[in-house]
């Protein structure tokens, strides 16, 4: 088994932990805050839109059950990168398209992807907006946002 570690923001992140958290070969998830200016932040900074911090989802994953590509398809088909700090009726740069990367092979896999998904057509006429940034440091979320949705017998959320 080899654990690699991939971080998500699409959105609010307790839809994006749960459709992750139900991938084989993802064998741990977290939700909480990457990206911004502000040491140990809490929702209610990150809510406030100044922060810059992102929602995001990091999860381990065993590259042998699951490639990174494959998560990146999952990424994408979870939420609509083509809107700027916004997911469905969530607004802010807390919900923007982002992949923090944490490797050279992540960054240039993300990369290609969107370069892919461009050239595909599938978005168009818009473009997709989704930053991939190197990996920060990754704030965890207050304990009541883990597995939130998990915890209610919840599937999904409103996106």
């Amino acid at each position: 088994m080899s654990i690699e570690k991939a971080t998500f923001g699409a959105g609010c992140f307790w839809g994006v932990e749960a459709t992750f958290a139900a991938i084989p070969g993802v064998t741990a998830t977290a939700v909480g805050y990457e990206g911004g200016s502000l040491d140990r932040p809490t929702y209610k900074d990150v809510c406030t839109d100044q922060t810059g911090h992102a929602e995001v989802v990091e999860l381990d994953f065993d590259n042998e059950k699951i490639s990174y590509d494959k998560l990146l398809d999952a990424f994408f088909s979870l939420h609509d990168p083509t809107t700027l700090n916004r997911q469905g009726p969530d607004w802010g740069t807390q919900y923007r398209s982002a992949i923090f990367f944490h490797s050279p092979e992540q960054e240039q896999q993300a990369k290609e992807k969107i370069e892919q998904l461009t050239a595909s057509g599938r978005y168009s006429p818009k473009r997709i907006v989704t930053k991939v940034e190197p990996a920060q440091t990754f704030w965890r979320a207050e304990e009541y946002h883990q597995k939130y949705l998990e915890k209610r017998g919840q599937a999904s959320c409103h996106i």
